[in-house]
């Protein structure tokens, strides 16, 4: 049996392969909310009756989205108002959610790995590049399996 774990990344990197491409778009400096109200010729007046608000309201909108001080809500319902859908998410930075894991696991391996033969060097006991890279490997297996916390830290 596929351990449950594996199983949920897997199914979160299929949901957001549709959005690799997202990663491309660069959000324009002032804003969705103005770009796509002014790239279709509409006024805040327009917009503002389409959500029961002022112009000035709208303005306020537009400036807080640019600043990154707006809510995901009203996000939403300036999306309905224009009859868009409004998504929000988030996607890795390289790669999938998978590759992120592997990452972080190895990385962890090797920190625990090459302390632990650190201190064995001391007592004259360190090991060999080879059986070392197999240990920090075998670790990092077990890591991924296991999804510990100490990943994160």
């Amino acid at each position: 049996m596929r351990n449950k774990k594996k199983l949920l990344i897997e199914q979160l990197d299929q949901k957001l392969a549709n959005f690799k491409d997202a990663g491309m778009v660069l959000i324009p400096q002032k804003g969705w909310v103005n770009t796509i109200r002014t790239t279709l010729n509409m006024t805040r007046d327009q917009l503002g009756t389409k959500l029961s608000l002022t112009k000035g309201a709208i303005q306020k909108i537009e400036e807080r989205e640019a600043t990154g001080q707006i809510t995901i809500n009203k996000l939403k319902d300036v999306g309905n108002a224009l009859n868009m859908k409004f998504i929000y998410g988030f996607i890795p930075k390289d790669g999938t959610i998978e590759s992120l894991v592997n990452l972080k696991a190895e990385k962890l391996a090797q920190k625990i790995v090459l302390r632990t033969n650190q201190n064995m060097k001391l007592e004259d006991q360190g090991i060999g590049d080879e059986k070392l890279n197999k240990t920090i490997k075998e670790l990092a297996d077990e890591i991924k399996r296991e999804m510990k916390k100490s990943l994160w830290d």
